[in-house]
């Protein structure tokens, strides 16, 4: 079988270290990487894929017929007009997240999938470059905590502002906190409460410790619900110095049975590494370090380009979580420090059949 041949388009955040790795380890070879201008990644980029030739112009990656798989990381706001042009070109797409920043282009993007059919994949990495999560999704599959009612889900993240581009200070460019990190939970809800949709009961975004720039939501939370279960989601930008990674996230769900604690990157004053499961049910009080628990993300997803199927991830599910998310950030109670709302295509709220 000859490899799957791969390209980058946009490298403005970090997560293409983690979406590119994960592609090579598949066996894929990527041909070629193309960004606008020098972003802060760059170094750590070139550091990490020496041996990748970067492509003078967008269109020599558009224009090779032998590539099979594009990998996006561009600013927020760019992502979709990047990701339909790469399907128009007869590619599929595989994008950080969040996929889009808004319901409009979340309608164009619906739009051209149905007439390419090329996929359009969301690397949600707090599921699928997580161990504790593959583990714990095996566990709710099999019974062990009963029907799942509650999920709570927190995202803690570093700020490092000296790392940070512009755009990171613009919630017009980035898409807004929910829009972007809160994917992640609302991703998790659905997969362990078995929902194919889900209603914003409430949201909010505030900006609390950074006065300074009032285009940053330093604070999130939503309240969500299914027809068989509830979810509340909390993220932020106040990770301490102190703690030795970048954030302590941790995902909670609570079935009829039982519950599943993650502590997916740090045990506070505990256990070393990462990947912490904690499993209380009727007959199982335990700890389960999850990290040996090999990834099946991009095996999956590479197995899709191949054979035109869906098993990494349904583009109904990646376009339901995105929805979800722009219409938590659209109806969010505004707080803090932040500056005055600006217009943005889409701001309207609607849902993608709607909108179709």
């Amino acid at each position: 079988m000859n490899p799957l041949q791969i390209a980058v388009i946009g490298i403005d955040h970090r997560h293409i270290y983690g979406m590119l790795s994960g592609m090579l380890a598949t066996g894929a070879v990527c041909k070629a990487w193309y960004t606008d201008g020098t972003p802060p990644t760059l170094e750590g980029f070139l550091k990490r894929f020496p041996d990748v030739p970067r492509a003078q112009q967008i269109d020599a990656i558009l224009d090779d017929p032998s590539i099979d798989l594009i990998l996006i990381a561009a600013v927020p706001c760019d992502r979709a007009t990047l990701a339909i042009r790469c399907m128009e070109h007869g590619k599929d797409v595989m994008l950080d997240k969040p996929g889009c920043t808004t319901l409009a282009d979340l309608a164009r993007i619906t739009t051209t999938v149905r007439q390419t059919n090329r996929i359009w994949s969301v690397d949600f990495s707090e599921r699928f470059e997580v161990p504790a999560v593959i583990k714990a999704q095996e566990l709710v599959n099999a019974g062990a905590i009963g029907r799942v009612v509650q999920t709570i889900g927190i995202g803690p993240h570093r700020l490092n502002r000296a790392l940070r581009a512009d755009w990171f200070f613009d919630d017009t460019r980035y898409g807004g906190i929910l829009t972007d990190l809160a994917s992640h939970q609302i991703d998790q809800f659905l997969i362990f409460t078995g929902a194919t949709d889900a209603e914003i009961v409430a949201s909010s975004v505030g900006n609390f410790a950074n006065p300074g720039d009032p285009g940053l939501q330093d604070f999130g939370e939503i309240l969500l619900r299914s027809q068989t279960a509830q979810g509340y989601v909390r993220i932020d930008w106040y990770t301490p110095d102190a703690l030795p990674n970048w954030g302590d996230g941790r995902f909670i769900i609570l079935g009829t049975e039982g519950y599943i604690e993650l502590r997916k990157y740090v045990d506070v004053s505990g256990r070393d590494g990462t990947d912490h499961l904690f499993l209380v049910n009727k007959t199982r009080n335990e700890y389960i370090n999850c990290a040996s628990i090999p990834l099946t993300y991009f095996e999956a997803l590479a197995a899709d380009v191949r054979n035109r199927t869906e098993t990494a991830m349904s583009f109904s599910h990646a376009a339901k979580v995105t929805e979800l998310a722009i219409t938590a950030q659209n109806l969010a109670v505004r707080r803090g420090n932040l500056g005055p709302l600006q217009p943005r295509e889409g701001r309207h709220l609607g849902s993608i059949e709607s909108s179709r």
